[in-house]
């Protein structure tokens, strides 16, 4: 009778298990258009969640109002110079690409006496050009391949404006309602983790919130503040696709020391050019100014804000860019994050427990 009853329970669990894996599995199907606006709405309404509720506060008992002035803050703070940016990158990608060609059907020129007065460089350099200028054909035409794969690469990365702007609205629409049910949402995830996973499921959360903040101050803001005042330098410097080359210092401020490989090449490129004095003023500010953000900032912010070594949340981010896009910013160091909590838990727990080996015998 006992095993009959016994079957019959497990049974039903396997077929309960069963029907919500194929729930989950539909649900997935259905909603995984919207997984990535969704996982942006909710970083985007973690960072303004103290605006949000200082607002809340002063329009209570209006939720609703709240949370769509939040929503458009966030909209005029964010999404609207974002896409102001990828509008002007679509423009400068080709206009380098189009210069990069013309150059190269124009055949090989005389280099600059500065390059040419250059130890070991100059002689080598020139001895390249004198073979170009035997086929520059078949150098032209390899190098046009090499560029169209990136230059395509990064037109498909910018994406289509109008695609864009959708993924941004059902962003924005999400955070709306995160804004307005956020208590309640939050509230019934850590009840579920809590009957999961325990009294531990708290340190996840709090893993969670420290990463999510180490990377964005740590790293993304830092980045950005990085490419931001590059980008000036440029525009001053007289390049005429500083958008361009600010992003590129931003994606290269990620990595540690990254922004002199950018612009240290725009003050080599300037000074090879004949621009002396702006070679010189452009290195100046992005040694002083430009990197000393990377200096002091960043490594302060991380250490600050979580328990994760910065080379390990380095290595995540760049993975889970990677592995799940632009979003992986922050779902890798994320996923890294709650992986280190687990372990030292683990640590904990192992360390706490009387050691088997230690106890006496009877």
């Amino acid at each position: 009778m006992r095993e009959a009853s016994f079957s019959k329970a497990l049974g039903g669990r396997v077929t309960l298990g069963a029907f919500l894996l194929g729930l989950l599995l539909m649900s997935y199907q259905v909603l995984h258009l919207f997984l990535v606006p969704v996982a942006w709405a909710l970083i985007l309404v973690y960072v303004t969640w103290p605006i949000h509720r200082r607002l809340r506060s002063l329009l209570h008992p209006y939720a609703g109002l709240s949370a769509s002035l939040t929503t458009l803050i966030l909209a005029l703070v964010f999404v609207v110079p974002l896409l102001w940016i990828i509008v002007l990158l679509r423009s400068e990608v080709p206009m380098v690409y189009a210069q990069i060609v013309d150059s190269i059907h124009e055949g090989p020129s005389v280099l600059p006496s500065s390059l040419v007065g250059l130890p070991w460089v100059g002689p080598e350099l020139e001895r390249l050009l004198s073979l170009v200028a035997e086929d520059p054909d078949a150098l032209g035409d390899q190098v046009l391949q090499w560029l169209n794969p990136l230059r395509e690469g990064a037109l498909q990365l910018l994406g289509d404006i109008g695609a864009t702007a959708i993924k941004f609205g059902f962003a924005l629409l999400s955070a709306f309602f995160l804004y307005r049910h956020g208590d309640s949402l939050l509230d019934q995830t850590r009840r579920l983790l809590l009957s999961l996973l325990g009294a531990r499921a708290e340190s996840y959360l709090v893993a969670i919130g420290d990463t999510t903040r180490a990377v964005l101050y740590g790293l993304v803001l830092t980045a950005l503040a990085q490419g931001a005042l590059a980008g000036v330098g440029y525009a001053v410097a007289g390049f005429q696709v500083p958008i361009l080359l600010g992003v590129l210092t931003a994606i290269f401020a990620l990595i540690p020391f990254g922004t002199p490989l950018v612009w240290g090449v725009a003050s080599l490129w300037l000074y090879l050019t004949g621009e002396v004095l702006a070679a010189v003023g452009l290195a100046l500010w992005g040694a002083v100014v430009v990197s000393q953000i990377d200096n002091l900032l960043r490594p302060l912010v991380i250490s600050s804000a979580t328990r994760i070594p910065y080379i390990l949340v380095l290595f995540a981010v760049l993975g889970g860019i990677a592995a799940f896009g632009l979003v992986g910013l922050f779902l890798g160091p994320i996923i890294i994050a709650v992986l280190l909590a687990v372990w030292r838990e683990w640590i904990i727990e192992q360390a706490a427990s009387p050691s088997r080996e230690g106890t006496p015998q009877d």
